[in-house]
């Protein structure tokens, strides 16, 4: 079993051709939470820079740190212990975050140029994802855009999260990332063509996201679970900790701004005129998000009821 691999180029299209890519993306979203895009529009040369810099970031200026950091020192100690106890409450991961206005590497030549050229790509590449969902769901064209940017202007968030998983010398005592949904909206995975690791959870069963060249894997955060009442869902995923190859993974969330009231949208609750159950609530995402901070790698039900209840 493989996650869904949809040519976005067809969306494009007319005719028989465009609706069965807009159903493979509704698939995607409603049985998946997961799917890889090719043909995405998002320049093959671009996308070769950025695992360039990002690779190069990691030598530079990454990889001493990490090697000298807590999990890795913490690690080494429960190893030396043979205890077989595992290593809880920590990741495998070396991560930075790019926002518009936080500091960026500064050592790696080139890093600051490309990685604002792709973030400005992955964003007009998630509104227009955005936009096939909007149709897919029969919401206006706009509505998931405009409901995570509180109205109209420019408020939604958009992060990227630059992410290396190294070589593990014992894979079995800890998590490259721990098991979780993802809290915002919708995520676009550049991972790593070579060095797998990635799983979602399908019907029970850990199932590997394949690896390919130059896709962009995209999952669907908690709030388009909330907005599409439940039709589309947020799923879990985590990373596995390898004994070889160096995992790179670029991963961005176009995310509602912190003031956004996100809530079913009422068309999907009031589907053909007969009151269905609106299983999920009303809250800010900022209420949201504090209670994430705290709760990232439980369950997700809980955290829609403690945010509504602030």
């Amino acid at each position: 079993m493989a996650i869904p691999v949809i040519d976005l180029s067809k969306v494009n299209g007319t005719g028989e051709e465009r609706a069965k890519t807009m159903a493979q993306i509704a698939n995607g979203c409603e049985e998946w939470g997961f799917f890889q895009l090719m043909n995405h529009g998002i320049p093959e040369e671009l996308l070769e820079r950025v695992k360039k810099v990002c690779s190069e970031y990691f030598k530079l200026e990454g990889e001493e740190t990490f090697k000298n950091s807590t999990v890795a020192k913490t690690l080494k100690d429960l190893a030396g212990k043979k205890s077989g106890e595992k290593l809880e409450n920590v990741d495998w991961e070396d991560v930075i975050t790019l926002l518009d206005n936080n500091e960026w590497p500064s050592k790696t030549p080139g890093f600051k140029e490309t990685m604002a050229e792709y973030r400005a790509e992955l964003k007009k590449l998630a509104e227009k994802v955005m936009e096939v969902m909007d149709e897919n769901l029969d919401l206006p064209k706009g509505y998931i855009k405009k409901a995570f940017n509180d109205g109209e202007g420019d408020g939604a968030f958009f992060g990227t999260k630059v992410s290396h998983y190294p070589p593990c010398p014992h894979p079995e005592l800890v998590n490259g990332l721990r098991a979780h949904t993802d809290a915002g909206g919708v995520i676009l995975l550049f991972q790593d063509d070579e060095v797998g690791g990635l799983q979602i959870l399908k019907d029970g069963q850990w199932i590997d996201v394949q690896p390919m060249k130059n896709t962009i894997v995209i999952n669907t955060g908690d709030q388009i679970e909330v907005l599409s009442n439940g039709r589309y869902k947020s799923t879990w995923h985590r990373v596995l900790a390898s004994p070889d190859g160096n995992r790179r993974s670029i991963a961005s969330f176009y995310n509602p701004s912190l003031k956004a009231t996100v809530a079913p949208a009422p068309a999907l609750v009031e589907k053909d005129s007969e009151k269905i159950n609106q299983t999920y609530p009303k809250f800010l995402f900022g209420d949201y998000m504090s209670v994430y901070a705290e709760q990232k790698f439980l369950p997700k039900e809980p955290r829609f009821q403690a945010a509504t209840a602030m």
